[in-house]
């Protein structure tokens, strides 16, 4: 009895593998067509603001103050803005860094599994609030009470509105850390233990200096979430100037309050200037992504090596 003979081998595709072949192709093709359409959509959003702000985009925009003009009208620049944002997220970063960062630690490197785990999950919640009702708790918190020790309360002040940003930056520096001190090989945490380094010192010593890069990307990424955060600033922050203030003391401009307020005048040139600081808004988002994104795979890179 002769044996069954087997089909011949060919590199040619059957029906079956022709269909899989097919569907796959059609697979790739929405891929990279929703891939081409959000940054379309980036592209379009961008280039909309560029061309609407492109008339007030000149050197006066960022180095002066607002000013009334011989007919009346408001001109100037937004320089009292640039500064109180400045300002203001210099304050949220002063607060927001260290716990931020103290907190990452003791949960990825000292904190029991199920205490780590609470501490991720109600870190995660607080990162899913509105900014408007962040807002309206540092109101409630910090503008309609006093508080002597550092000059602040019964009205609104750079302090309560760098506090109520710190918020909005509080989880995001603090859950970034946490991935990145995942990142971290234990060799070089057993290494250090072997060579009889406590753990406290090992975590100052090692983890931290090999994850510097990774919290400073959850740093800038943070930074360019609180930026443009209107709603906490209407409560505890609102307010245009026509002078550059220093004193965190006092309400402030910023950027995100300025936008909102030119865009509600009757002025055609007010809304030009509005549209040019949404313009220097998401060029300075742009930029400390890219800077992120730059920091993150050189801290990648760093921690691959080791």
């Amino acid at each position: 009895m002769s044996e069954p003979v087997s089909p011949p081998f060919t590199f040619q595709a059957t029906k079956r593998s022709r269909r899989r072949l097919r569907v796959n192709r059609v697979a790739e093709i929405g891929m990279i067509a929703a891939a081409v359409a959000a940054i379309a959509v980036l592209a379009i959003l961008v280039g909309s603001v560029l061309v609407r702000g492109l008339p007030a985009l000149n050197w006066t925009l960022i180095t002066q103050g607002p000013t009334i003009n011989s007919f009346g009208e408001p001109g100037g620049g937004i320089a009292p803005a640039i500064v109180g944002t400045a300002m203001l997220v210099a304050i949220a970063a002063a607060i927001s860094l260290p716990i931020g960062v103290l907190a990452a630690i003791y949960t990825s490197e000292f904190a029991p599994k199920q205490i780590a785990a609470q501490v991720r999950l109600w870190l995660d919640v607080l990162n899913g609030f509105p900014s408007i009702v962040i807002g309206i708790f540092v109101f409630a918190l910090v503008v309609k009470t006093k508080l002597p020790i550092i000059g602040i309360g019964h009205h609104q002040s750079a302090w309560a509105g760098g506090f109520a940003l710190s918020i909005i930056m509080l989880p995001l520096v603090s859950r970034t850390t946490m991935e990145v001190l995942k990142l971290v090989p234990n060799h070089l945490r057993e290494g250090s233990y072997a060579l009889g380094v406590s753990k406290w010192r090992t975590v100052l010593s090692i983890v931290l200096p090999s994850a510097i890069s990774g919290i400073v990307t959850g740093t800038t990424l943070a930074v360019a979430r609180v930026a443009g955060e209107t709603a906490p600033l209407l409560f505890t922050c609102a307010f245009v100037s026509t002078g550059i203030s220093w004193s965190p003391a006092q309400a402030v401009s910023s950027i995100p309050f300025t936008i909102f307020s030119d865009s509600e005048s009757s002025i055609p040139s007010q809304h030009a200037q509005a549209w040019a600081a949404a313009f220097l808004l998401i060029a300075f988002v742009l930029v400390t992504s890219l800077l992120s994104r730059w920091f993150l795979d050189r801290s990648r890179r760093k921690l691959g090596q080791v």
